[in-house]
């Protein structure tokens, strides 16, 4: 042991001393280089009863309002200046505070988004919560925000008036009668988003990975995914999906028909993403865009988009930023990862329909199923989706396969307000025949999917309803 002599320890504690009081002055000076964090008064509040805005008021205007609340401790630097970055980085994705000056459906959209961060513990964030419990939500407190928000009360549009020529029976959307429709436009000249990002023509040919019904804003979504994407979902290598994957998320306004099921109406937008873990390494590894109505508006006006986008997808970084779970009979470690009971088709069906395109998709409010309509590839080269009225239905060739699959409805875990595939209750396949020729019906229901015979009306019945989907039409 080295034995210090009374002069070395002195000298010791002096160069000690002189550095503790360095430190301290240092710690003192710091104080006051504190860039301010602004306060504004309230201009224009979310529209919310007022137990829904306490909520909100307790547990998110510390960081999402203009009002500066910060605790005695978050004023110390250099902790001060983390949290007036997380503040200004708040505000500026949501601000409660002039919230109230957006239209009701986007305040309701952003509540939506507010309430699905909470739900998958992403906000408030945990660093916050830990020196700030009292932030908490409580399952009580969300729950009274949920049932605020009741997704699925508000009515899609109703049905149009049948013109003289159109079966009010049928299945054909109030967008079929509304009037002339527009040329499509070029795909290959629609505008990039503002940072270069560009809509990839191919789209249209990706294959469903998953579909949505969103109560939250009465829409339906196609999920689609390229080729990579559609292996990697069918052997379950998604954690984290392979660089080159893309995506296609559809949307259309979803509307009522006249006989009470809910169809694709109006083209509401199409949204992209490409995994390229190096090229969008400064955006968890994804590029995104947005193209808006039939025109195909880029969404993006500034790097704000971007934000938009990373923000929205981060309470979702463990599945690799993705909302879907993809529809596929792999299996993957961990929860509500993929749809597997969705995918659960038995293997002795004629044909197997999931690997198929979608042609167009309805749900059933009453009975709370949603169906997809896939057609084989002969069915396919007949299906133009792209321009044409909502009134035409595919004269299909003769010999393509049809196959209606109907699912029961589930709560989508990942999105509070949207409803996905859950087990398959029946599937239907047509195999359409040459002119004046009854096409062939099959019809498999029940829990293991058995065949069910029908009679020869109730079959024709079937068959009409089938082919006389129209496509759910892109831009």
């Amino acid at each position: 042991m080295t034995e210090f002599s009374v002069d070395e320890v002195v000298k010791l504690m002096n160069i000690y001393g002189k550095l503790a009081i360095a430190v301290a002055v240092a710690f003192v000076l710091l104080q006051f280089v504190r860039p301010g964090i602004p306060t504004k008064p309230t201009r224009a509040e979310v529209e919310a009863p007022p137990g829904v805005r306490d909520i909100l008021e307790n547990s998110c205007y510390s960081c999402h309002s203009d009002q500066r609340r910060l605790s005695w401790f978050d004023q110390i630097v250099p902790g001060y200046w983390l949290v007036r970055h997380d503040v200004l980085t708040a505000r500026e994705h949501l601000n409660f505070s002039t919230l109230g000056s957006k239209p009701p459906a986007m305040q309701k959209a952003t509540l939506y988004e507010a309430a699905n961060v909470i739900q998958l513990g992403a906000m408030p964030l945990p660093r916050f919560l830990a020196l700030h419990p009292d932030s908490r939500v409580t399952p009580d407190e969300l729950a009274t925000l949920k049932g605020y928000l009741a997704p699925w009360t508000s009515s899609p549009n109703p049905p149009a008036s049948a013109p003289v020529g159109v079966n009010a029976k049928s299945p054909t959307s109030a967008a079929a009668v509304a009037g002339s429709t527009p040329p499509p436009v070029s795909l290959a000249t629609a505008q990039q988003e503002f940072d270069g990002f560009p809509l990839d023509p191919a789209f249209e040919g990706w294959k469903p990975i998953s579909f949505t019904d969103r109560g939250d804003n009465n829409t339906f979504r196609f999920v689609l995914g390229n080729d990579i994407a559609l292996k990697a979902a069918q052997s379950g290598k998604i954690s984290p999906w392979p660089d080159g994957a893309r995506f296609a998320k559809i949307a259309w306004q979803q509307e009522l028909g006249p006989d009470g099921l809910l169809l694709p109406g109006e083209f509401v937008q199409v949204e992209l993403m490409l995994k390229d873990a190096k090229q969008y390494r400064n955006t968890d590894g994804w590029g995104w865009g947005r193209w808006r109505g039939l025109e195909l508006k880029p969404y993006g006006n500034d790097a704000r988009f971007v934000n938009e986008c990373t923000g929205c997808h981060l309470p979702v970084g463990g599945n690799d930023y993705v909302y879907t779970l993809p529809i596929t009979t792999a299996h993957v470690p961990g929860d509500e990862i993929v749809n597997n009971e969705a995918a659960a088709l038995p293997a002795n069906l004629p044909y197997q329909p999931l690997a198929w395109s979608a042609i167009t998709m309805y749900v059933d409010p009453n009975a709370h199923t949603m169906s997809t309509l896939y057609g084989d590839g002969a069915a396919m080269q007949t299906v133009n989706a792209r321009g044409t009225p909502s009134t035409a239905t595919p004269v299909y060739l003769p010999g393509s396969v049809l196959a209606l699959v109907t699912w029961v409805q589930r709560d989508d875990p990942h999105w509070f307000g949207a409803r996905i595939p859950a087990v398959p209750e029946s599937v239907e396949f047509v195999q359409v025949a040459a002119a004046n020729k009854t096409s062939d019906y099959r019809r498999f229901t029940r829990r293991n999917l058995t065949p069910e015979q029908l009679t020869a009306a109730e079959e024709a019945k079937r068959v009409s309803f089938i082919l006389g989907l129209p496509p759910a039409r892109l831009p």
